[in-house]
């Protein structure tokens, strides 16, 4: 029997058919979704105003200016739209909600027509011909529910002929918020744990090394191995810089406990850092290149300190997009480590690596239990590579799984790769307040789930990215599945590898 969800939802679930269908247009249908508005406390704790500064229309009008005059993306993507409809049924949100301000081309233009109104000709003087619009109150509350309703998975994008990013438009959007006072609480609380302790969950280190402490006596029960999980250790080879969840929930520890075993089966030196305990950067999420750079920078100091060679990224999705595109730009150069290896790399190509060179003993039947298929994050399948060849981040993650299992079956085609279906959770909204926008958000994976389960028994999904599992932990119950389908590639991989007693 599948787990009910917690307490019965107040919405109605969307119901899976034979195919992902375009929803009937429901104007309005999540216009009472919005998150909590963040605290002064937290909106002072990472450089913003308190509360919406009295002259807060001044204030996020000559904001847009600054960032389209800083970004020319930002500007050709508001110029360029010829509302060709490409985009429309491209968002999961859409296809979940039915609500037209969640078409990719609305969204975009809840910013676009305040953009027009000010920084085009047109619209200063012919607003009502070009669609161009105030910001006033009514608009900022748009804002708000709207741009919160985008997970800046950028799927749309990939559909766009002129390769608009929402996801840049929402990041835009969310900045000004922030900018004029009007922040989202699970975000912005997020960023400051971070400045303040080094991780999203606020573990202080005393917390994260009993943690690692039990997790190293669980696994010596379980194979008879003494794997450390170090914290802190100068010299050591690797620092792995991994999401939070890793340390307390499931399916994520098992993904760090496969790590351990990978490292400690491969002979590699490795720790993790108290004061960079966290991969994710939430400033990505609220379009905040200051607050980026300050938890970027605390991986740098971490680095330093322990006087590593290498950087390796857990499983986490758009940390590995900030890893990839960003790191270096906002905290290097990174000259001080090893040159032989890629700065920063992530633990798929490590793995990957050790598993070509044959350093990993793995069996694969340990995991005959699983019939499995694999989730490509978004971050990662369109914001980032891995290995030496194009498209390695699609293919490495399966070459992994393949490796560490014999039974493996892709999702329909059109849902994976570069068009992958977003979770429903990424881009800052994984929190209670937008649990509808979830649910809802998850409806085109749970149906390409339901098509490969039905027809190839698949029993697990696996997924390397932190906030991916957390997503459908929540929301596999209300679409009929159990909870712990989900899984870490990691698990697999650390369940599959062979250890004699004296390793």
């Amino acid at each position: 029997m599948a787990k009910k969800p917690e307490k019965k939802p107040e919405f109605e679930t969307p119901v899976l058919g034979d195919y992902t269908e375009v929803p009937a247009v429901t104007p309005g249908s999540m216009d009472h979704s919005q998150p909590f508005v963040a605290k002064a406390a937290i909106n002072e704790a990472i450089g913003f105003p308190g509360e919406l500064v009295d002259n807060w229309q001044e204030v996020a009008v000559t904001k847009l200016g600054e960032l389209v005059d800083n970004s020319r993306a930002l500007r050709v993507y508001l110029d360029s739209c010829v509302k060709c409809g490409a985009c429309t049924d491209k968002c999961h949100y859409f296809l979940g909600t039915g609500d037209p301000n969640n078409m990719p081309v609305a969204r975009q233009d809840l910013l676009r027509s305040v953009y027009r109104r000010h920084y085009t000709v047109a619209g200063k003087y012919l607003p009502k011909l070009v669609g161009a619009k105030d910001l006033d109150e009514e608009m900022l509350d748009k804002w708000y529910k709207y741009f919160h309703q985008c997970s800046q998975c950028r799927r749309c994008s990939v559909y766009c002929p002129y390769g608009i990013d929402t996801a840049e438009v929402s990041m835009a959007a969310r900045e000004i918020m922030d900018t004029i006072g009007k922040g989202q609480k699970y975000c912005n609380e997020i960023i400051g744990k971070v400045h303040k302790l080094g991780n999203n969950l606020g573990l202080p280190e005393p917390a994260l090394a009993d943690t690692l402490e039990g997790l190293e006596e669980d696994v010596e029960e379980e194979i008879n191995v003494k794997v450390k999980f170090p914290l802190d250790v100068k010299g050591a080879e690797v620092m792995l810089v991994t999401p939070s969840a890793d340390f307390f929930a499931e399916p994520h520890i098992d993904g760090l406990i496969g790590y351990g075993k990978v490292f400690h089966q491969a002979g590699i030196s490795w720790t993790l850092s108290s004061h960079a305990s966290e991969a994710a950067n939430f400033g990505l999420f609220i379009g905040s290149v200051d607050n980026m750079k300050q938890v970027a920078v605390r991986i740098r100091e971490a680095a330093l300190e322990l006087g590593v060679k290498r950087i390796v990224f857990g499983e986490c999705g758009h940390a590995w997009r900030v890893a990839y595109s960003f790191l270096n730009t906002l905290a290097g150069p990174f000259d001080f480590l090893d040159s032989r290896y890629p700065v920063p790399q992530h633990i798929i190509e490590v793995t990957h690596d050790l598993m070509e060179q044959g350093r990993l003993k793995l069996d694969k039947s340990a995991n005959d239990d699983k019939r499995v298929t694999f989730h490509d994050s978004c971050n990662v399948a369109r914001a980032s590579r891995m290995g030496n060849k194009p498209g390695g981040q699609l293919t490495l993650p399966r070459d992994v799984i393949k490796a560490s299992c014999n039974h493996f079956f892709d999702m329909p085609r059109d849902t994976i790769g570069e068009g992958t279906f977003c979770c429903g959770g990424g881009g800052g909204l994984l929190t209670d307040d937008l649990l509808e926008l979830r649910v809802k958000g998850a409806k085109p994976r749970m149906q390409a789930l339901k098509d490969v389960h039905e027809q190839h028994q698949v029993t697990h999904m696996a997924a390397i990215c932190a906030i991916c599992k957390s997503q459908f932990s929540k929301v596999l119950p209300y679409y009929g599945f159990e909870m712990d389908q989900i899984i870490s590639v990691h698990q697999l991989v650390g369940d599959a590898l062979v250890f004699s007693a004296d390793a």
